[in-house]
């Protein structure tokens, strides 16, 4: 009898049920969508806060117009001048104020905020041991380049106004950027312009339209916004002191200082030299063409802002070539454009901006690269700040300084009419713009360094 022949069982390997696998499709898609909230949510921040700095830097640029307009027609071109350089010098000396110690106050408010308290304590203490340099460092400055043309009282109202009042005010705005208050920082912005431009209302309508009545006007706009500001705006935190947390942010601090100073010798030098071998006159001038490239900036400067703390927190974020040419394409552009629109108001209506503005209303256009030019070179400094490399940024500031006061020397002693300076400014920022770009995006490649 044969057998039957065996049946081999072959085993199958189980296949997931329908549900099951709807659930797996559900949870990668659960992850997904959550990812997608969490990306749009940090975008949705970011974009909030930018547009609370635009906003403030929006309403800052029209009470800025009306203030320079009010005060450009209410002063002679050669005070305004007197003014201008004045202001340039009393910002430059104003960094020397606690010797830098604005920046550990910063990096705190926007990486360790619960010590605010402590690193106010720093700053006071700070400020008032630097009296002595600033005091020293402002009859220097007085003597090289204002001794014939301003009183010393008045040209130390004006310091006063920009390093005792305007720089604690700016801290206020700077210590609430961190925290993350774009919106109350701008508002604080505008407060303080509003009421300069109040100031110079008042002053239009003042009887006495002397640079000595002015210089009391303006101290008191300053004063009255640096109270408002930190009675109203400053985080309520317990001040104490702590030195020994102080020395050892003060290598930090003073090369930020330092860097500083050096920043604003390099930005506003020029004024300085053009009203030491041009006379006040061409200071004037001068300073009204520079003041209104100076408003294109102040859009970028929320933008540099922004940046500046989100590579503190991210310091490789610029890490790529494309998205380093298109961050510095939209800075000039934008300035650029600004520039170029201003210009074409003022050629066809050259009285647009009051009878002393229009004097050099025709030399607008002729700058037509600077402002961008000047705001890259701002922006690259911000960036080597952002990434904790301060010795690096005094070099490139310092050696942009030398380079800037070199070739304006040139330009000034040779005699050139004021189109044909404003002309030549243009080629001066761009051999400023190169040597700073290679200077900058060299050091980037080495580490960053944290708070």
């Amino acid at each position: 009898m044969s057998r039957a022949p065996r049946t081999r069982c072959v085993k199958f390997s189980r296949v997931p049920s329908f549900s099951k696998m709807t659930n797996v499709a559900d949870t990668v898609l659960a992850s997904k969508m959550s990812g997608m909230r969490a990306f749009l949510s940090d975008r949705r921040d970011l974009l909030r806060g930018y547009f609370s700095a635009v906003s403030g830097s929006a309403g800052r640029l029209v009470f800025s117009l009306a203030y320079f307009i009010l005060l450009a027609n209410s002063l002679t071109i050669s005070d305004f001048g007197l003014f201008a350089t004045a202001s340039a010098g009393g910002v430059m000396l104003s960094r020397i104020l606690a010797f830098g110690f604005m920046s550990p106050l910063y990096r705190a408010a926007s990486v360790k905020p619960l010590l605010i308290g402590v690193f106010t304590g720093g700053f006071i203490m700070m400020s008032v041991l630097s009296l002595p340099v600033l005091a020293a460092a402002s009859l220097v400055t007085y003597h090289l380049f204002f001794g014939s043309d301003l009183p010393l009282s008045v040209f130390a109202l004006f310091i006063v106004a920009e390093a005792l009042l305007w720089r604690p005010f700016e801290a206020v705005v700077i210590v609430n950027n961190g925290l993350g208050k774009f919106g109350r920082g701008a508002l604080l912005v505008i407060m303080g312009t509003a009421l300069r431009m109040a100031a110079a209302g008042a002053f239009a309508l003042w009887s006495d339209h002397t640079l000595a009545v002015w210089a009391f006007f303006y101290l008191a706009a300053n004063t009255v916004t640096f109270l408002l500001a930190a009675i109203s705006s400053y985080p309520r935190r317990r001040i104490r002191l702590r030195p020994a947390l102080y020395w050892r942010r003060m290598g930090d601090s003073v090369t930020v200082a330092v860097s500083e100073v050096l920043f604003y010798l390099q930005s506003e030098f020029d004024k300085l030299l053009v009203l030491a071998f041009g006379g006040p006159a061409l200071a004037g001038i001068y300073a009204i063409v520079m003041r209104l490239v100076d408003l294109t900036a102040i859009p970028i400067r929320a933008f540099s802002m922004m940046l500046v703390q989100k590579m503190m927190r991210s310091p490789e974020m610029l890490r790529g070539l494309r998205r380093k040419i298109a961050v510095e394409a939209g800075i000039f552009s934008v300035s650029t454009c600004g520039l170029l629109a201003m210009a074409l108001v003022l050629h066809f209506f050259p009285a647009a901006l009051g009878r002393n503005v229009s004097e050099a209303a025709p030399l607008i256009g002729l700058a037509l690269l600077v402002p961008g030019l000047r705001n890259l070179i701002e922006y690259q400094a911000e960036l080597l700040y952002a990434r904790g490399q301060t010795f690096l940024r005094i070099l490139s500031l310092a050696m942009l300084a030398g380079i800037k006061a070199l070739v304006l020397y040139l330009l000034i002693r040779a005699s050139m009419s004021p189109d044909t300076l404003i002309v030549w400014l243009n080629a001066a920022f761009l051999a400023l713009y190169l040597a700073s770009a290679t200077f900058t995006y060299t050091v980037l490649s080495r580490p960053a360094k944290t708070f």
